[in-house]
């Protein structure tokens, strides 16, 4: 039924009773609008403010808490899982009045970055696809995107190596990081999988969807991509290929959805890093990350490394190793810990692993995903 209070219902009118409802949701739409516009001149006000201190117009922690305090002040019926999104939107809308943020992704439109640029950025920016992980690092060093959203790895698949070897390599800090809930779906132009010989997406979700591939298409030529974007590129213009991806692509490529949900594991969920310019300051609930080089002759070299950790009670919350270019059987160690680097205990244990270290660098201090401390809070 529509929500035109000109409209009839299905008695052939309007009851006196809906017409009044009708006018009081308008009334409201009004003063929502007027609170909005009321916003946005604050917001203009801040804009100015920090283009006198030349503070950056996009803060991670800042956006993340003010909505995961209106979720805890929400007290219906207005549903909780829809504030973030609704939020995330008028935060992104106003804040192009203070400047218009250009975002660099794994492009093109329609991949899972895009979706992350979305749920992180909301939609009022310049989304910048970018043909490569690499060219993301690169537009965002030159400038030419203030931040650039990277997939760094997932539940099921593990790290993707290609991030971890950049974030060595670039100058750059890793200014925050989000969750997104990884949905994979058969997509082709037909919509029929018997149509399909070939499957195309990238080895992410390929490797995702391995044993579903294996039991619904065991015939199908497997077809590498940059990007699941570029197979739904593929699958829109020949009927033979199939694509996993999301149903975004299947929008943006006029494709049709075959099958819903076949990853492998339920809950695949991918972490994303924003990357930028500038070191956020501490939120009060943050991540450091560092990577550390030590001597393969060094007898408990890994142990002496990790010990400053404990002893200043600093949390790890994760240790991964990547071997190091050009130098076989020696390895770089990523480790993520809780705090912010300018945290007393935080900075002492870094500082005393640093000298165990052959070697090291902090990729970043930056607020903790929104999806990390809920999590955390559900397990305490």
């Amino acid at each position: 039924m529509s929500d035109d209070p000109k409209s009839p219902d299905e008695s052939g009118g309007v009851s006196p009773a809906l017409a009044r409802l009708r006018d009081a949701i308008d009334g409201v739409d009004v003063k929502l609008l007027d609170l909005l516009n009321e916003r946005a001149r604050f917001v203009q006000q801040v804009g100015e403010e920090k283009r006198t201190r030349r503070a950056p117009v996009y803060v991670a922690g800042r956006e993340r808490d003010l909505i995961a305090r209106l979720k805890e002040r929400n007290s219906g019926p207005f549903p909780t899982e829809a504030i973030g999104h609704v939020f995330t939107e008028i935060i992104s809308a106003t804040r192009s009045l203070e400047e218009v943020v250009r975002v660099a992704f794994l492009g093109p439109e329609g991949t899972f970055s895009h979706q992350a640029v979305a749920r992180q950025f909301g939609t009022q920016i310049d989304r910048m696809p970018a043909g490569s992980m690499r060219e993301v690092f690169s537009l965002t060093q030159q400038g030419k995107a203030h931040y650039g959203v990277v997939a760094v790895e997932n539940t099921t698949e593990g790290a993707v190596a290609e991030t971890f070897d950049a974030l060595v390599e670039s100058e750059l800090s890793i200014c925050g990081e989000l969750m997104l809930e990884v949905t994979q779906c058969l997509l082709s132009a037909s919509g029929r999988k018997q149509d399909i010989q070939k499957l195309a997406s990238h080895p992410q979700p390929l490797g995702q969807c391995r044993l579903w591939t294996q039991r619904n298409l065991p015939d199908a030529d497997i077809v590498e991509t940059a990007s699941t974007a570029t197979a739904a590129q593929l699958a829109s213009s020949d009927h033979a290929l199939g694509a996993i991806g999301s149903e975004v692509a299947a929008e943006v490529y006029g494709l049709q959805v075959v099958e819903r949900e076949i990853e492998d594991s339920p809950g695949n969920t991918t972490r994303f890093l924003v990357i930028g310019r500038e070191s956020p300051a501490p939120s009060g609930d943050d991540v450091t990350s560092a990577v550390f080089t030590i001597r393969k002759d060094q007898s408990g070299a890994l142990h002496r490394l990790l010990e400053p950790f404990a002893r200043y009670s600093v949390n790890l919350n994760s240790i991964q190793s990547r071997p190091m270019k050009g130098k076989p059987w020696e390895y770089l160690f990523f480790v993520d810990v809780q705090g912010h680097a300018e945290d007393e205990a935080v900075g002492k244990a870094l500082r005393e692993a640093a000298g165990v270290a052959h070697s090291h660098k902090i990729l970043g201090s930056y607020p903790r995903a929104a999806a990390s401390r809920e999590a955390r809070k559900g397990s305490s």
